[in-house]
């Protein structure tokens, strides 16, 4: 897409740097800069007012990445873009069958009204929960690995979905201050929300987080 637009040597294109190094390097190859900006804590998508702050005479375009079953906020990123003559290049999850989001859906409002010991997802009517993603409380990335390490010793599946964002990786290492993104990175954990999971599963894993969770106390 961005080769199509004619982007290329002398552009800068705004992507997130919370996720995979996919979209940066798709921008490099045309011969433009990637600019990373910030994610909305919520959503974990890119954050439209921080895009703005980005914008300069060499921005040509951006790239929202709907993650985790959120959807980006494109109508405040087109509305960005008309004003600034950009380009806005999607880039979506594939999505997974309606059967299987409405089991999704059914289980993460279960562990949404149940899991104590962590912070739930902000869900809302678009919310398609390709991933559980909770943030665990605590000091951060020491505390969250802690307690990752808990849950899978314990034959619960969970993963960390962005170990490193994009922007402290060596090959697109920047000097910019992305607060938002790197504390997702540090405090995010997946946890299993697959249709198939049975209703004892789930009463484990809510049982397991709770009393972790009590365990843990925010830094001073």
């Amino acid at each position: 897409m961005l080769q199509a637009a004619g982007i290329g040597t002398g552009d800068e294109v705004i992507v997130p740097a919370y996720g995979n190094t996919e979209i940066a390097e798709a921008v490099t190859r045309t011969g433009a800069a990637p600019v990373f900006a910030d994610i909305d804590p919520d959503t974990y998508c890119i954050d439209p007012a921080h895009v703005a702050a980005c914008v300069n005479e060499r921005t040509a375009a951006v790239v929202p990445v709907h993650r985790f079953g959120h959807r980006a906020d494109v109508a405040r990123l087109r509305e960005l873009a008309g004003r600034h003559g950009l380009l806005v290049l999607e880039h979506g999850e594939a999505e997974k069958p309606y059967d299987q989001v409405v089991q999704r859906r059914a289980h993460a409002a279960y562990l949404s009204g149940r899991l104590s010991g962590v912070r739930t997802p902000q869900g809302h009517d678009g919310h398609t929960y390709q991933q559980y993603v909770v943030r665990v409380p605590g000091n951060g990335r020491p505390d969250r690995d802690a307690f990752a390490r808990v849950l899978r010793g314990k034959g619960i599946e969970c993963s960390v979905p962005v170990k490193t964002p994009v922007h402290r990786m060596p090959a697109f290492r920047r000097d910019v201050a992305l607060p938002e993104t790197e504390r997702a990175a540090d405090e995010t954990l997946a946890l299993p929300v697959d249709g198939r999971m049975s209703r004892r599963q789930l009463q484990r894993l809510v049982a397991n987080c709770n009393a972790l969770g009590g365990l843990l106390q925010p830094a001073f």
